[in-house]
């Protein structure tokens, strides 16, 4: 029997996680719908699902701390989508840097949702493209950095270990597999989230911020991440393949 993707809907508006159940089921997909973070909890602990869409605002512990909490337990490599009424690129970015997989601005049309949906699953089931090269590595080279692709988090000269988003981890990977050449923000987009740019999308550039204080670069004169100004950035340095080392 084909395997049929579970969706599990976590939003207190009843209206919305009831009209987006019924559409994704239309739209041959499994779906359960839950009020909040509790519900969520004991939804999962019998239950295994293939999505979470899970929504920011919510009472109690909100969507950004159950991500979280997802992205540190036993569901860390379950795909979330997060939903947010605020058309704010900080809880974009924290919902990122939480560990979400992509994430939609209320209101939005079911069509999209169902879109993003579809490729978020088919980015966590297929390698992407760009890491194609090096996967088989565990340790890429760059200056006085590694990044360990098993484990996903940088070590320093001194091998201390820096932790990395998944959002974080996604983007530096798309640098390191593409040294030295420039990447506009929607080329960083579709290759880190597999959608487009909007006009109004700030999301790349606060990422990279973020990604610069993981290195320890100085925004001003960057060694790692440079700005080309009315292009969007490259990563400046060569990178070298290490191969595995266990």
């Amino acid at each position: 029997m084909d395997h049929v993707d579970h969706i599990l809907i976590v939003d207190d508006d009843r209206e919305i996680r009831e009209l987006v159940g019924n559409y994704l089921k239309k739209n041959g997909l499994r779906t359960t719908v839950v009020a909040d973070g509790r519900q969520m909890r004991a939804f999962l602990e019998t239950t295994p699902v293939d999505l979470i869409v899970l929504d920011i605002m919510m009472p109690g512990d909100d969507g950004l701390v159950l991500c979280r909490e997802l992205r540190a337990g036993k569901h860390k490599a379950t795909p979330v989508l997060m939903l947010t009424a605020r058309n704010d690129e900080t809880d974009r970015i924290l919902g990122l840097e939480m560990g979400a997989d992509d994430y939609l601005v209320k209101p939005f049309a079911a069509r999209e949702l169902l879109a993003r949906i579809n490729a978020v699953l088919r980015r966590t089931r297929m390698l992407p493209p760009n890491l194609v090269v090096t996967e088989a590595s565990r340790l890429l080279a760059f200056g006085r950095w590694r990044l360990d692709t098993s484990a996903r988090h940088l070590l320093d000269a001194d091998g201390t270990m820096v932790a990395l988003s998944g959002a974080e981890y996604r983007l530096l990977r798309v640098f390191l597999d593409h040294p030295q050449r420039v990447l506009n923000r929607d080329q960083l987009l579709n290759l880190t989230q597999g959608r487009d740019a909007d006009l109004f999308d700030r999301s790349i550039d606060l990422l990279v911020s973020r990604l610069r204080q993981r290195l320890l670069d100085d925004a001003r004169e960057p060694a790692y991440i440079k700005t080309v100004r009315s292009e969007g950035y490259v990563f400046s340095l060569p990178v070298e393949i290490l191969g595995d080392q266990s």
